[in-house]
């Protein structure tokens, strides 16, 4: 009887310890496991928050939204205004070129003015001297610069700037050299205009060196060059 008494006392001990043991667990299980609304995403902190398919402008650290410049200003392209750009030189093909008798009654010297009139569309600059040369019937006879300096002309579209040409009047009484036409290269160019001579019909034959005839810079037109 006493072997079974013993038996039945043990058992009921670890049985017990066991029923204790069950609950601690289940107290400890609650309190160390996280809520299951925690695991449910938010507005504020979820997954998704801030990512820049939203709409709200924020973007990751370090990385800009497509679209939007990084320095701030944003660019402009390199497309400069008409103030920035600068013009281009005359070209022959945007001049318009006429030449006319300025002679005042009394002076030593003949002197026609040659006109250059911007229709290009365009400003455009020109600066220093034209290529002149008179057409006679001796052979062309090139005009010789007075030397004179002159700044660069921006002409506007449909503006006109002018340059003299000087030269001696016949007055021997002799056939002297007939001109036949003339011929006018602009500034810093190729092509050549030929034009109506419209000054005195000949010029005085000369024996010295170089050209009678004179030619001033664009922008000097008058007497004298």
């Amino acid at each position: 009887m006493r072997v079974h008494q013993l038996t039945l006392t043990t058992a009921l001990v670890i049985a017990a310890g066991l029923s204790l043991t069950a609950c601690n667990g289940d107290d400890g299980t609650g309190q160390g496991a996280p809520p299951a609304a925690s695991t449910t995403p938010s507005s504020a902190g979820g997954p998704d928050a801030g990512s820049p398919d939203q709409g709200d402008g924020k973007t990751p650290t370090g990385r800009t939204p497509t679209g939007q410049g990084s320095t701030g200003g944003g660019s402009t392209g390199g497309s400069g205004t008409g103030e920035e750009a600068e013009a281009g030189r005359c070209r022959t093909g945007d001049l318009e070129i006429t030449a006319t008798d300025n002679t005042i009654e009394g002076d030593p010297d003949g002197t026609v003015v040659v006109q250059l009139r911007n229709s290009g569309g365009r400003d455009c600059v020109v600066s220093g001297y034209a290529g002149v040369d008179l057409k006679t019937d001796a052979g062309p006879l090139s005009a010789k610069r007075t030397g004179e300096q002159a700044a660069p002309i921006t002409l506007k579209s449909g503006k006109s700037t002018a340059f003299g040409i000087t030269y001696p009047v016949n007055r021997t009484g002799g056939s002297g050299v007939r001109v036949t036409g003339l011929l006018v290269t602009p500034p810093n160019e190729t092509k050549t205009v030929t034009l109506a001579w419209p000054g005195a019909a000949t010029l005085p034959v000369t024996e010295g060196p170089g050209s009678p005839v004179k030619v001033g810079p664009v922008g000097t037109a008058g007497q004298g060059g």
